[in-house]
């Protein structure tokens, strides 16, 4: 608690310090605070999708795959990530398997089949196959937007430090995996 409040007033004494008055000698004071309090860069993918709670689905799931520590190491990747109204769209019951730890095999198939272990930015999209983490490829298609598979690009370009998140509307599945055997 005590750091907290800590925190707080350092926060508020380098936002009153910011807004001082329009003289030469406190902007050169101003320019000198903002310098030292810029945002570091991003996080990586999982920090990412955990400030975001659109993503809060799959960031348990990342975490029941036992996916966490590769995706916040290194990549680059990127990944191709459902939103939680996508995970409730599977069949019911479904997640709720998924996340068991007897069937963690196939969660890290599904969860890897989203990843691509590279950096892809919207701008560089290209339709045709790409090879997934998974091992399997998946198919982009840019007529009338971007879709992998038959999932629907919603936002593109959320930026981690070890890669890059774009946003899709549906789970993937790898034709590998039979979801309904579970």
């Amino acid at each position: 608690m005590k750091s907290r409040i800590i925190a707080a007033i350092a926060a508020s004494t380098l936002v009153f310090a910011a807004c001082g008055s329009d003289d030469s000698s406190s902007d050169t004071t101003a320019a000198a605070v903002v310098d030292t309090t810029m945002p570091a860069a991003p996080g990586n993918i999982v920090e990412v999708a955990s400030a975001n709670e659109d993503f809060s689905t799959l960031v348990a799931a990342v975490t029941a795959a036992g996916l966490g520590e590769t995706l916040s190491g290194t990549g680059p990747f990127t990944v191709f990530a459902p939103t939680n109204a996508a995970f409730e769209a599977l069949p019911e019951g479904l997640l709720e398997k998924l996340l068991l730890a007897e069937n963690k095999d196939i969660l890290v198939k599904i969860l890897t089949y989203h990843v691509l272990g590279a950096e892809v930015m919207a701008a560089d999209v290209a339709a045709g196959d790409a090879a997934t983490v998974e091992g399997s490829s998946i198919t982009i298609t840019t007529d009338g937007g971007v879709k992998v598979n038959d999932a629907m690009v919603t936002a593109t370009d959320v930026d981690a430090s070890n890669g890059v998140i774009h946003v899709i509307d549906k789970v993937l599945v790898p034709a590998s995996v039979d979801v309904s055997s579970l």
